[in-house]
């Protein structure tokens, strides 16, 4: 089966691999012609722009976008939609925020065209692992694409399915991404604990192997920690900075609007909010009114300066109501 993929960054260009290692032909288009190269190399066939990429497509086409999410799908589905015809298919394969599903179905619906969210889940893995994929949209259109979801999962009968109409796929996927953060920030917090227990001198890449087998807490994510620990039990090579990439501020936020209590998920992003901030106003705050009410010591920046009393607030001037 031939198909267009456009967007060949890691995932992208993994997938070009592992779609020619199922033997379908792949159009490769990307803005960078490095990455062009890269898939033509993999054995795909390259287009030097979207227009050249839809005319190397025989009807009924199928286009897979893999962009950033936002305003690179919005403007690469919207010209899509122009170059295609009734009956074509476009699949967004990135982590665009349901409710853009939604509505890009119904538009492209409205010119015939089927649109599937297709949640991907499998990063710098997929290649050799597969891919996990949760489907939204039109059951024909999903069924038509059969031998590629096939090719690109983990086996042709497990981890891709369709799931519900457009806006299921990535909402399905975004729930996803709420529980990983929610995994990882407790398996961040664990071990962190283990590793700062003093007296007992634990070696945590030995008890993240130990976990790996038979243990209730085994994962994925798990085997990729174990295999982190083992090269550097302390992480010092890394900043304590983690992104975050959308998905699990959007899980958060439907959970507020559907009154459904996800606290664990909510805790995590809070975390990796405060991660992103080189010095917190809340917790300077929070050094200000201890140094000011208990005249407790605090940290300042400037080392030479004094800390006796940081805010200039002496203490016969102070009202101190507990403390």
């Amino acid at each position: 089966m031939r198909i267009g993929m456009v967007g060949l960054g890691k995932m992208g260009g993994n997938m070009v691999a592992r779609l020619q290692r199922g033997g379908h032909e792949v159009v490769a288009y990307d803005l960078k012609p490095d990455n062009i190269e890269l898939a033509k190399q993999a054995g795909a066939i390259g287009a030097e722009s979207l227009e050249d990429l839809v005319a190397q497509l025989t009807a009924p086409r199928a286009v897979w976008v893999m962009v950033p999410a936002g305003a690179p799908t919005e403007t690469t589905v919207q010209r899509l939609a122009d170059l295609l015809s009734a009956g074509d298919i476009v699949i967004d394969g990135g982590n665009s925020k349901y409710t853009d599903s939604s509505r890009r179905g119904t538009e492209l619906a409205a010119r015939g065209i089927h649109f599937l969210d297709v949640g991907t889940s499998g990063g710098v893995w997929g290649l050799s692992e597969g891919y996990a994929m949760m489907i939204g949209g039109d059951e024909g259109a999903v069924e038509t694409l059969r031998p590629i979801f096939e090719a690109l999962a983990p086996a042709p009968d497990r981890g891709w399915g369709r799931v519900g109409p457009s806006g299921a796929g990535h909402y399905v996927k975004m729930v996803h991404n709420g529980i990983e953060y929610g995994m990882m920030q407790a398996y961040a917090e664990g071990f962190e604990l283990m590793h700062a227990k003093p007296g007992f001198d634990l070696n945590v890449a030995q008890i993240a192997e130990m976990w790996r087998h038979g243990s209730v807490v085994r994962s994925w994510l798990l085997d990729l920690t174990a295999e982190a620990l083992r090269s550097d039990a302390d992480l010092t090579a890394l900043d304590d900075y983690v992104a975050d990439s959308g998905e699990g501020r959007w899980t958060v936020e439907d959970s507020i609007q559907q009154g459904i209590p996800a606290p664990v998920i909510t805790l995590s992003v809070q975390m990796r909010l405060r991660s992103q901030q080189e010095s917190s106003y809340a917790g300077r705050m929070l050094s200000a009114m201890r140094n000011a009410f208990g005249g407790h010591a605090v940290r300042l920046k400037d080392a030479a300066a004094d800390q006796s009393d940081p805010l200039g607030v002496k203490p016969e001037t102070r009202t101190v109501e507990h403390g």
